[in-house]
């Protein structure tokens, strides 16, 4: 078993292009990592995500979705996993409660982006399990009409981490960057979470911005 690599689950209908982006885009700042991707049944749902943390094959594990590029080194994340059993980003939304099962003020976070160790067991454990017992259904504005989706897996996360008591580390969203929701940032992007390019101004940012020797600066330009 290698002791740090980086995971990716795919199912349905994601696109291999999408897959290999992401995979590039990690190897180009981690070469040396392994990667380990598990290909689930056409008919899997986000809900089988929770499964993770059994389907990874590393003491480490960074699992990343395939919408995501990698932009920099993520040794941070790591160590802080290490550190701290978990290492994650507060979703974009970070109002669990927009959920049909959950209430109050529970914080979501983003799954996309997830540093673990065997130390978050009780966490993955706990979220395997509720994934889908939680009704994770939502209520949402399209076009300026009301929708309805019928689950999602970052309600189980949510609730398995408020009930372990467990503390993770959160992550700044750099670290898991949703550029059609945040259009505004400090410094350079470590990984860009969407099924877009990267904008070609950001990447010439984070090109100069990543090199520490520069003043750290604000970048509104997607807005």
């Amino acid at each position: 078993m290698s002791r740090r690599g980086i995971l990716y689950i795919t199912w349905g209908d994601k696109s291999d292009t999408v897959l290999e982006r992401a995979m590039d885009s990690a190897a180009r700042h981690h070469s040396e990592l392994p990667v380990h991707v598990v290909r689930l049944p056409e008919k899997a749902t986000l809900l089988e995500k929770a499964k993770m943390f059994d389907l990874t094959p590393f003491d480490e594990t960074l699992y990343l979705d395939a919408d995501t590029v990698v932009m920099g080194r993520l040794d941070f994340g790591f160590d802080k996993a290490v550190r701290h059993g978990l290492a994650c980003a507060i979703c974009e939304c970070p109002w669990a409660r927009r959920y049909g099962g959950l209430s109050g003020d529970l914080v979501e976070y983003n799954t996309g982006v997830l540093f673990f160790t065997a130390r978050a067991r009780p966490v993955f454990d706990a979220w395997r399990d509720l994934a889908s017992a939680v009704d994770s259904s939502i209520p949402i504005f399209v076009g300026g009409r009301l929708a309805h989706m019928t689950l999602n897996d970052q309600a189980g996360f949510a609730l398995a981490v408020e009930r372990t008591g467990f503390l993770p580390f959160v992550l700044p969203m750099n670290w898991n960057f949703r550029p059609r929701w945040q259009k505004s940032f400090f410094g350079p992007v470590k990984i860009w979470h969407d099924y877009r390019a990267v904008f070609g101004e950001l990447a010439d940012w984070n090109r100069i911005q990543a090199d520490e020797r520069q003043v750290i600066q604000y970048n509104e330009l997607l807005a």
